[in-house]
């Protein structure tokens, strides 16, 4: 059995993973801001050291997973698109960074990242924002979403997920990952039936448009189902998997992007590469 911290632990779909591995006889640290083994506001700076430190005391230098799926979705209000940036993606990547070398004590560790179909699904996304996040200027990229005005929150979500997930690829193929035995992979979930979608759908305007946006499978998704995805993304079976983003969305993405991915790698890209798939056809 293996040693496994959980964000998000207190409800929703963090609940539902915590529960299932605890219920397979793992040990789980929890974290989140109540209610959790380790309680810390992943917003504030001070909040992400108290997490980071909570967590390697408590597991003594080796953990076999991390589940990422603490978040703030995109409700509305002055200073939501800050503390969407922080948490969303500031409370992803410190953590993570920091609990690396307990991962790699692991060897064959894996990580679940919990990005959103809101990735490929929300227009106009400023690329100048995902760009600041990535940079590590969280306040650059707030400045940058204000132009939205009410939209902003939105807009912080779908741009704090896209950096995310971008991160996550970037990092995943790297010698401090991949190379250390770790698999980073993101998981995006579409509509799933958690406390914060029962809330919105309470609000008819919310509801409308929850309704009206195109799932072809039809309903929602299910916190436990997706759940049981995340699990096997931790288990022996995906030691082949790494830097991707699954997305379980009842068929969004597809059916906005169904043309749009995969696509072919610019030559350009691929040049440096030539002589090595030329020379493996020569044996062939």
């Amino acid at each position: 059995m293996g040693t496994y911290v959980v964000t998000g632990s207190a409800s929703g779909m963090g609940r539902a993973v915590a529960e299932r591995l605890r219920a397979d006889g793992h040990t789980v640290i929890g974290v989140d801001i109540q209610a959790a083994d380790v309680v810390a506001d992943l917003s504030t700076p001070a909040g992400r050291r108290t997490a980071v430190d909570a967590v390697l005391s408590t597991c003594g230098g080796r953990l076999d997973g991390a589940v990422l799926a603490a978040g703030l979705g995109p409700t509305p209000g002055k200073d939501q698109p800050s503390r969407i940036i922080q948490v969303n993606f500031f409370g992803v990547i410190e953590l993570l960074q920091a609990w690396r070398p307990a991962l790699a004590a692991a060897e064959r560790a894996k990580v679940v990242v919990f990005s959103s179909n809101s990735t490929t699904t929300i227009p106009a996304i400023p690329g100048r924002a995902i760009r600041a996040m990535l940079d590590g200027d969280g306040e650059k990229a707030v400045r940058i979403l204000r132009i939205f005005g009410r939209a902003a929150a939105s807009m912080a979500y779908g741009a704090s997920k896209i950096a995310v997930s971008r991160w996550v690829r970037r990092n995943a193929v790297t010698r401090d990952w991949a190379g250390a035995g770790i698999r980073l992979n993101a998981i995006a979930p579409g509509a799933i039936l958690t406390p914060l979608l029962e809330k919105q759908l309470s609000t008819p305007a919310e509801a409308k448009t929850i309704h009206s946006f195109p799932v072809p499978i039809g309903g929602f998704g299910d916190a436990g189902q997706l759940a049981d995805w995340v699990v096997f993304m931790l288990s022996d079976a995906a030691d082949f998997l790494c830097g991707s983003v699954l997305f379980v969305d009842g068929g969004s993405d597809a059916y906005f992007r169904a043309d749009d991915w995969p696509g072919s790698l610019p030559a350009r890209r691929l040049a440096p590469y030539l002589w090595k798939f030329k020379r493996f056809k020569s044996f062939s």
